[in-house]
Parts: C-alpha cells; sequence; structure tokens
C-alpha cells in the first residue's frame, strides 16, 4: 500500500514518512460458492435398485422353496413316508398340490423377474424405472415386512412431485 501523501510503502494505517493517516481498504469478500446437494432421488437411487435386486432373488428363492415343499407333499413318500395312510391323514392323496406348486413358481418367477427388472431400470436411470418400482411398491406393501419395507422406502424416495422431476433429470433418455 502506498501513502496518498507522498506516495512512500505503508505498512501501518499510518505513513512512517509525513505521518499521513492512510485508510485501509474494505476486505474483499468472494462470493460463496453455492453447495451443491444431491437431490433426494440421486441420493437414494442406487440403494433402491440393488434393493429391489436382492428382493427379486429372494422372491425366485421363496418361491421354489415353497413349490420344492408342495412337489414333496404330493408326492407319496417323498418326505419318509409322511404322505402314506399311517402319516398325515390330509397328505395321503392330494396331487391337487403339485398344481399350486407350478402356479406358486410361475406367480413369483414373474414377480421376482419385475422386481429384478425395477432394480435394473433404476440402476439405469431408464425413464420406466420409476413408474415400474412405484407399482411394484405398491404391489409389495402385503409382503410383510420385507415387501412392506422396501415398498414404503420406493414410495417415499419415487413419489413425491419433485422426485419425479429429479428422476426426469438424471434419467438416460437414450
Amino acid at each position: 500500500m502506498l501513502c496518498p501523501s507522498c506516495g512512500s510503502p505503508v505498512l501501518g494505517a499510518f505513513c512512517s514518512r509525513c505521518g499521513a493517516h492512510v485508510p485501509t481498504p474494505p476486505p474483499i469478500y468472494s462470493v460463496p460458492q453455492p453447495i451443491l446437494l444431491a437431490s433426494r432421488v440421486q441420493q437414494h437411487i442406487n440403494i433402491l435398485g440393488v434393493l429391489w435386486c436382492v428382493y427379486g432373488a429372494y422372491r425366485a428363492m421363496t418361491g421354489i422353496v415353497a413349490a420344492l415343499i408342495l412337489m414333496g407333499i404330493s408326492t407319496p413318500g417323498f418326505y419318509g413316508g409322511l404322505g402314506s395312510p399311517q402319516g398325515i391323514p390330509f397328505m395321503s392323496d392330494s396331487p391337487w398340490m403339485s398344481g399350486l406348486a407350478i402356479v406358486i413358481v410361475l406367480v413369483t418367477g414373474v414377480i421376482a423377474l419385475l422386481a429384478i427388472a425395477t432394480g435394473v431400470g433404476l440402476l439405469q436411470r431408464k425413464p420406466w424405472g420409476r413408474i415400474l418400482a412405484i407399482v411394484l411398491a405398491i404391489l409389495s406393501l402385503i409382503k410383510i415386512p420385507s415387501g412392506t419395507a422396501l415398498g414404503i422406502y420406493t414410495l417415499w424416495v419415487l413419489v413425491p412431485s419433485a422426485s419425479g422431476a429429479e428422476y426426469d433429470a438424471i434419467a438416460d433418455h437414450s
């Protein structure tokens, strides 16, 4: 800084040569950079995608286990003679359970594939991923406790109107 009276360099508030008061310039504040906050959808979309894939695998496994149990019940002697007349009486002739097992495998297989497709759609930011996730979240609410928890979490993240705009902004429209 230079003295306005004599032009000599000044280190303080007064000039050491002429004694003139040198006003200090006001501090220069820079404009703070805005903090970029990730939206709620961006923060949770990867977690939702992974959870839907895991839920799909879980549904597939439970459907297969249920079908195997029903197939075993419908086959006499499969569980060590439980289906015989000396075992449990209602299990002696239950061929309809094998048909029920096929229906269970088909229904849980479709639900599992839809859940995995939802997870992949969310992870890849597909435009249809949000809609499919909302529909499956509503349908999974009756599957206590895992489906209910995943359904509530999905609806909390994806249903608000602001979430729709945020998802459209990050969606891969290619």
